[in-house]
């Protein structure tokens, strides 16, 4: 969707000048970036009725955190903050300017520090009124800073608020373009957004796992998450220090094979020494490239197919990664104990294929030293082959390796970087998911032998990929 790109500058004086909008900012760690944009645009006085920074830890716990508890950059933070600052604007100014639009907009923020060794990222988000004495909406997101300087982070911030706000008042209702806004006047360099939410009486037909997918196909973000309930999360608060099985798929639909090989991928993992059963969490995670039918998202299935997913027990995300390497290099940030990978023969085959990384300067030295760091394994689960009218199950021993990646090969192995899984269902190899969506497409009951009975009830009631 392609949209005029208003200067910030202009932005911020639209908005003191031409809107009811008044309220307050509160800034934490990033500088009052935001609030400075609005200052320097003139007007000011028509939008903003207080301003403040609590950079000192205690004078922040005194304002927001009566217990002293907890992370200064969260979103337990910024909801104490947008719930605080919201208020106290509408208690003290409710009477007085009964023709305005209240808000309240906050961030907390670790910028990068002086020895550029810190993870910089933080909070931001807006509470506010679309019609004056209305109940409030909120919008909240997480922001990973990219810039290798601190300075040009504050400014990222400053304008990717103005562009927050300014989205609040004229975007609401249209969330395809409320998300596109945020990156005007900035580069997808700069910044990508982790996990964002709205929620309010006028948002309340938005569906942030929409939302979600949205910022993926958008390039405003490599990876999104959701919890078995469906909630859209942050990666760093559901990955930090856990243990990880992730298996990619398409899940289109869910079958008996997709569930066998949770299941033994599981009971893989509970053998490790360093296993504990609540530090761990498993994914099911879809690429973009799984998402899209004839260039754009089927919402309907993509929905569908998280429900289905969280209703047999899993996590979810969703990547704009091709390669695994990338996969598993986006998960290694999150300094986790553990991280096993789950992929069938075929895909084993296409990772070992020396000619995927040819853009590579490395090649595949370079991608297995990315997709193999130290806590890192694959699990691969067998596949069934015909060969002269002989049937030979496959696994990580018997797969056809070129000569000159034997060694690399022989290695992993050797090392236990690649380790089989054993199939319960070896009946159902030879049939692949993309033949059980052609047997529901065209009409075949045969394919309710290969999806487990609660899976087939919802393809049923609810008529799923039919097309």
């Amino acid at each position: 969707m392609k949209h005029d790109i208003i200067p910030t500058k202009r932005k911020a004086l639209k908005i003191n000048i031409d809107t009811n909008f008044y309220g307050s900012f509160a800034e934490i760690g990033g500088g009052q970036e935001v609030a400075r944009q609005f200052f320097t645009a003139g007007g000011a006085s028509g939008t903003i009725a207080k301003t403040i920074s609590a950079y000192d830890k205690r004078f922040s716990d005194a304002h927001y955190n009566e217990r002293k508890e907890g992370r200064y950059v969260s979103e337990d933070r910024l909801q104490k903050m947008l719930r605080n600052e919201y208020h106290e604007v509408e208690k003290l100014l409710a009477e007085k300017r009964p023709g305005s639009c209240f808000f309240a907009f906050a961030d907390t923020v670790e910028t990068l520090n002086y020895t550029k060794t810190n993870y910089a990222h933080g909070w931001m988000g807006v509470k506010f009124q679309l019609q004056p004495g209305a109940k409030s909406n909120t919008v909240v997101l997480h922001v990973k800073l990219l810039e290798n300087d601190g300075l040009l982070q504050q400014a990222t911030l400053g304008t990717l608020g103005v562009n927050l706000l300014y989205a609040c008042k004229y975007f609401h209702n249209e969330p395809s373009r409320f998300l596109i806004s945020l990156m005007d006047n900035l580069s997808p360099d700069r910044f990508r957004i982790s996990a964002i939410h709205m929620s309010g009486p006028d948002l309340d037909y938005v569906d942030n796992r929409l939302l979600a997918m949205q910022l993926v196909k958008n390039g405003m973000a490599h990876a999104m998450m959701f919890d078995k309930q469906g909630n859209v999360r942050q990666p760093s608060d559901m990955l930090y220090k856990k243990n990880v099985l992730a298996f990619r798929g398409g899940f289109r639909p869910v079958t008996y094979v997709v569930k066998d090989i949770l299941r033994k991928s599981m009971e893989l993992f509970q053998k490790d020494e360093t296993y504990e059963e609540e530090n761990t969490l498993s994914f099911c995670e879809i690429s973009l490239n799984n998402l899209l039918s004839k260039g754009e998202a089927d919402d309907r299935d993509f929905l569908e197919r998280i429900k289905m997913l969280n209703d047999i027990g899993q996590n979810v995300m969703i990547s704009d990664f091709r390669e695994y390497y990338k996969l598993v290099d986006f998960f290694s940030q999150f300094k986790l104990k553990n991280l096993r990978v789950v992929m069938g023969v075929p895909t084993l085959e296409k990772v070992m294929d020396k000619r995927y990384y040819e853009n590579m300067k490395g090649g595949i030295l370079q991608a297995m030293g990315l997709l193999f760091p130290k806590n890192m394994k694959l699990y691969i689960y067998p596949t069934l082959r015909s060969k002269k009218n002989k049937t030979e199950m496959i696994d990580s021993g018997n797969i056809e390796i070129t000569p000159d990646i034997r060694m690399i090969y022989d290695y992993l192995i050797q090392n236990r970087f690649i380790l089989n899984l054993k199939s319960d269902l070896p009946q159902h190899l030879f049939i692949k998911s993309r033949e059980v969506l052609k047997m529901i497409q065209e009409g075949n009951p045969e394919w309710e032998h290969f999806v487990p009975m609660s899976i087939a009830k919802t393809i049923k009631e609810k008529q799923l990929f039919l097309k």
